[in-house]
């Protein structure tokens, strides 16, 4: 178990992003070739869907990411407080039926845990092509006692487009003419 001890597994004390839902890494991945400096934890609940990651990183053997096959829910008890400078939620499932809701990424179930391993000026940044769920963001995230610092539903057509790293289905999607949209949160309050 490696709670508390990331910087000695990673062996400096580069900060820790992370993606929850990173699917085959190729976000993650493209995160790591740019910043060497930050080392990259992708959480992925599937391990036939891991497995593809795990196979392009056997390649690509970037010293800065490692891999998690874990429920989110479980994350505090992988990570210490604070010791999670940034969470990426990318194009996650949206679980369109209201009975499904306490399973959706930004619910304010998975913001009370983004709370315990986010270091205090840490932040979650979540894009979707997916306006309901991303309606649902706007208003579940503020409830949880997290602030809305940033948000665009055209993301490639804003300024926010600077830098961004686009996923598998980011890709898929915009070239369809789908708008994604996009936010930053980060807590209301300081910890």
């Amino acid at each position: 178990m490696w709670k508390g001890r990331w910087a000695e597994l990673f062996g400096n004390e580069y900060p820790i992003h992370m993606e929850i839902g990173m699917g085959k890494g190729k976000f993650l991945m493209e995160m790591a070739k740019a910043a060497p400096r930050i080392n990259y934890v992708g959480v992925e609940r599937y391990s036939s869907v891991l497995l593809k990651a795990v196979q392009k990183q056997e390649e690509l053997l970037l010293p800065n990411i490692r891999f998690l096959c874990i429920d989110a829910l479980e994350l505090p008890e992988m990570f210490a407080d604070g010791e999670v400078g940034r969470i990426y939620l990318n194009f996650s499932d949206p679980w369109p039926k209201d009975r499904h809701a306490k399973r959706r990424l930004t619910s304010p179930r998975f913001m009370k845990v983004y709370d315990q391993i986010l270091a205090a000026d840490g932040s979650v940044e979540f894009k979707t092509d997916n306006m309901e769920l991303f309606d649902y963001s706007l208003e579940s995230i503020p409830a949880s006692g997290w602030k809305i610092e940033m948000e665009t539903r055209d993301l490639h057509h804003s300024p926010y487009a600077a830098g961004n790293v686009m996923t598998e289905y980011e890709e898929k999607f915009s070239s369809r003419g789908n708008p994604i949209c996009k936010l930053i949160a980060v807590r209301e309050r300081m910890k």
